[in-house]
Order: C-alpha cells, then sequence, then structure tokens
C-alpha cells in the first residue's frame, strides 16, 4: 500500500522529506519509508555522521571514463560531481561540500586546472562538518585557492592583499568588522604561503605542451624566506602574525560566528533572513569553537528548521535540480558517458559547478530563476523524469500497480505525489494536475494490453509534477 502524508501523519513525513531535501538531494519514497522506520533523531544522527557510511567507490567510476579518470576537462570534473551528489551513500558530505563552495567560489574558468578545484572540493568532504577554523586553515594552504586569489603572488617586499581582504569580507566576517588596515596586516601575515609545481608547469606551457599524461597536482608550499616577519596590528592585537595566528583572531571574533551562521542558515534553513534563528546558530558556534557539525544538529532539530515557513521556502539551486531529479528517475545509478549533459544542464540553468562567475559566488535564491532559466528547469527535468524506462520511473509505476489496478484521477495525483518523495503542492497545483489526469480519464493497469499505456501516462504526470512550482523549492 501506498501510504500518503495522512496515513503516516502529515508532520511525520512532511518532516522527513523536508530534512532529506536540505540534508541532501531529495529522496526517493522507498528511502522515506526507510528512514521513518529509523526516526527523526535517529536520521539526522546518521546524516550527520556520513564518515560511518560506505566510502563512495571512486575507481569503479573513473575506471569506466577516461577522461573523468585525469579530471582534466571542467565538463569532466563537473560530471564527476554530479554523479557523487546522485550516488553517494553520505549525501550530507555532498551537500556540505556544495555549501562550502558557494562561499569560498574559486573558479576553473582563471585556474584552467580543473582537477586543482576539485581537490578543493574533496578538501570540503574531508573537512567540511569539522571546525570554521580547521577548515580556514585548510583553505588557506589549498592550492587552488592560493592561486584563484593571487597569494601566489604575495611576497614579502611586494604584499598583494587579495586573499587578506577576500577571507575578511566575504569568508569569515563581512564588510563593517574590520578594516584597511586588518586587510594589509592579513596580507603580510600570509606572505610565504604559495604553491609548489606552478614554475614547473609554467615551463611546459611555454613548450606548447597540453600535458598529454595528465597535468601536475599543485601543493601548497611555505617559504620562510619570503614571509613578513616583523609586528603587525590585526583586530586590535599587534604580534608578528603569521597567517594561523590572523585565524586565530578571526575565529575568536564575534563577527566570525554570526557571518557563517548566516551562510548556514541561508543555505540550509531559509532564503528569508530570520535574526532570532541565526543567533540560536551563531550562540552554538561560540559555544563549541566554531563546530559545524554541532550547528548543523542545531539546525536540524529546530522549530525554526521544522517549521510549516521553512519549508518549501528555498529555491533550488540548478545542481540540487538535476541531481534531484536524476536520484527520483534512478537515472545514472552506473557510469554513462551521457551525464555530461546533465552537466550542461546545470550550467544552462544558472550554475557551472566548480566554475562560478566571481568571488562572491552565485546568487541565490529567487535570482536563481528568471524566464530563460526557468525553461531549461522545466525541460531538463521533463526530459529525464518521462522516460518510463528509467529505473526510478519504474519503480514509482511497479508501487502504483501492486497497490491497485485502477485509479481515478484524484487518486492518481495523490499517489504520485507521494512517490515523488512526499511532495506537498498547493490546492490550485492538485486541481490543475488532477484536471490533466481526467482528460485520459481513469488510470488502468489490467487488462494487459492497457499496461503500456498506464505507464506513459504515469510518465506524462510526473513530468509535469517535476515542472511544478513547489518541485522548484525546497
Amino acid at each position: 500500500m501506498i501510504r500518503t502524508s495522512e496515513a503516516y501523519g502529515q508532520s511525520e513525513l512532511s518532516q522527513m522529506a523536508h530534512l532529506l531535501r536540505r540534508a541532501g538531494f531529495g529522496a526517493t519514497f522507498d528511502e522515506l519509508e526507510q528512514c521513518l522506520s529509523q526516526g527523526y533523531e535517529a536520521t539526522v544522527e546518521r546524516l550527520l555522521r556520513p564518515e560511518d557510511a560506505p566510502e563512495w567507490d571512486d575507481a569503479l567510476f573513473r575506471r569506466y571514463h577516461v577522461d573523468q579518470n585525469s579530471l582534466m576537462l571542467i565538463e569532466s570534473s563537473q560530471s564527476y560531481w554530479l554523479y557523487r551528489m546522485i550516488n553517494s551513500p553520505r549525501p550530507l558530505e555532498e551537500k556540505i561540500a556544495l555549501f562550502w563552495h558557494g562561499l569560498f567560489a574559486t573558479a576553473y574558468g582563471k585556474l584552467n586546472h580543473a582537477k586543482a578545484v576539485v581537490n578543493q572540493t574533496n578538501t570540503f568532504r574531508r573537512h567540511g562538518l569539522g571546525t570554521f577554523r580547521n577548515l580556514l586553515s585548510e583553505l588557506s594552504r589549498d592550492p587552488a585557492m592560493i592561486f584563484w586569489l593571487d597569494n601566489k603572488d604575495n611576497h614579502k617586499d611586494a604584499p598583494n592583499e587579495n586573499y587578506g581582504r577576500e577571507l575578511l569580507e566575504l569568508f569569515s566576517m563581512g564588510i563593517g568588522a574590520y578594516s584597511e588596515a586588518d586587510v594589509k596586516a592579513a596580507a603580510r601575515a600570509f606572505t610565504g604561503w604559495t604553491i609548489a609545481n606552478q614554475d614547473y608547469m609554467s615551463v611546459r606551457a611555454s613548450r606548447d605542451s597540453i600535458w598529454p599524461h595528465g597535468r601536475l597536482d599543485w601543493q601548497f608550499q611555505y617559504r620562510p624566506e619570503d614571509h613578513d616577519d616583523s609586528p603587525k596590528t590585526f583586530l586590535n592585537q599587534t604580534g608578528r602574525f603569521n597567517g594561523e595566528d590572523v585565524l586565530d583572531i578571526i575565529c575568536g571574533h564575534p563577527a566570525s560566528s554570526w557571518f557563517l551562521a548566516g551562510k548556514l542558515h541561508a543555505f540550509f534553513v531559509s532564503d528569508r533572513p530570520d535574526e532570532a534563528a541565526t543567533q540560536i546558530i551563531a550562540e552554538d558556534l561560540r559555544r563549541t569553537g566554531g563546530d559545524v557539525r554541532s550547528a548543523l544538529r542545531v539546525i536540524f532539530l529546530s522549530d525554526f528548521f521544522n517549521s510549516e515557513k521553512a519549508r518549501y521556502s528555498k529555491v533550488k539551486s540548478p545542481a540540487e535540480v538535476v541531481a534531484g531529479v536524476a536520484r527520483m528517475a534512478g537515472a545514472f545509478g552506473a557510469p554513462h558517458w551521457s551525464i555530461v549533459n546533465l552537466a550542461l544542464d546545470a550550467n544552462f540553468m544558472g550554475q557551472e559547478i566548480l566554475n562560478p562567475p566571481t568571488v562572491e559566488g552565485w546568487h541565490t535564491g529567487a535570482e536563481w530563476v528568471d524566464t530563460g532559466t526557468l525553461m531549461e528547469r522545466v525541460n531538463s527535468a521533463a526530459l529525464l523524469i518521462g522516460d518510463p524506462a528509467q529505473p526510478g520511473v519504474q519503480s514509482v509505476i511497479r508501487r502504483l500497480r501492486d497497490d491497485r489496478p485502477t485509479y481515478s484521477p484524484a487518486e492518481l495525483v495523490d499517489a504520485c505525489l507521494a512517490l515523488s518523495g512526499a511532495l506537498e503542492v498547493s490546492e490550485a497545483t492538485r486541481r490543475e494536475l488532477t484536471a490533466y489526469a481526467a482528460t485520459q480519464g481513469e488510470l488502468r493497469f489490467e487488462p494487459s494490453y492497457a499496461a503500456p499505456c498506464a505507464q506513459q501516462r504515469v510518465a506524462e504526470l510526473l513530468q509535469l509534477i517535476v515542472s511544478t512550482r513547489e518541485y522548484q523549492m525546497a
């Protein structure tokens, strides 16, 4: 039997579906049922401990794709990450990596080294649920970031302020919490933090090589002879500061916890700011020394996260749309070259993962959607879910057929909404879906010759469901 919200209890099913949309990329109805059997708090704890889940089988995936093994091309690298979003048994690990990628926006367009940006996302997977202080330390050593914000050009006798400025403005504190003198001091503190292998890469490039055997990974290198070890005054403290000292001072400042709390709220809770909720998150970050895992636990168990107001209050990013529809369709469960088309779909919707438009990242919320990108969202989702041969669509059809042989239009709509991850829609949307289903009358799986028509009708209704406003929201 297909148990709808009323059967489970509206609150229980809606709460679980809401969690799995925000802490991952949505869930199939089978996954929802499994999580409901575990309970909400147990599911939260399981999601927060991705290290307890099986590791991603990188070797299996790369065995099928030479270009996605070398990760030399941006499209290959984007496809590689989408595979992980769709198939990883650690959904929150991928979601937190996407969060940090949007905050610490680093783009292939300047680096011309796709694997360097992929390596940065691996840093987000390893450290993204740890402390903010540790992640900032890892980021400051990340070769892609060092190249992206020119710290490779930050020298003792010629400081470059780019990384120091963005570290304060966009990554940790926000405008108004620091002065221009603090920017200059931060830049001096990070002199000597640079990249190994870059000179060799330049030599290769000067010989017109296109790296036929794959580009070298960049490595972090600290050059003490190029570090400015003189006294500096930073955020009203004075000392012979190095980069690590600057990070300690930043993370000890109240503006840092408030800044991160606001970013976490905007990504995981709502596109609408909420000062009271942000304060709760910030207090936990201060109490725990910036522990991100603890802050997410506070979020997922909070009243403000589980309120009616929070549900469907966020516009899905293009990455969330394409990964979520692919999971629902059961597509790309095994490696296939055509996933590059899915990566291109996300690009056309306005989100080139691994290649954000500026250091500020993407403008999210309602700015994800305009007349052009909305059409891309609908077309991409409908193309994938409209194929009755897709495993996920077959699973929906099988559940429908096993439950009963005949459906009225209203029953069909309710069942398909439930099997689409317990999607809740407005009465106006439900009426439109039911009116469409009614144009072809009852749906019948019997006699046997009626089954192909019934399957096609289910796929077409699913196409309409993923095109609704509600499905485009999280």
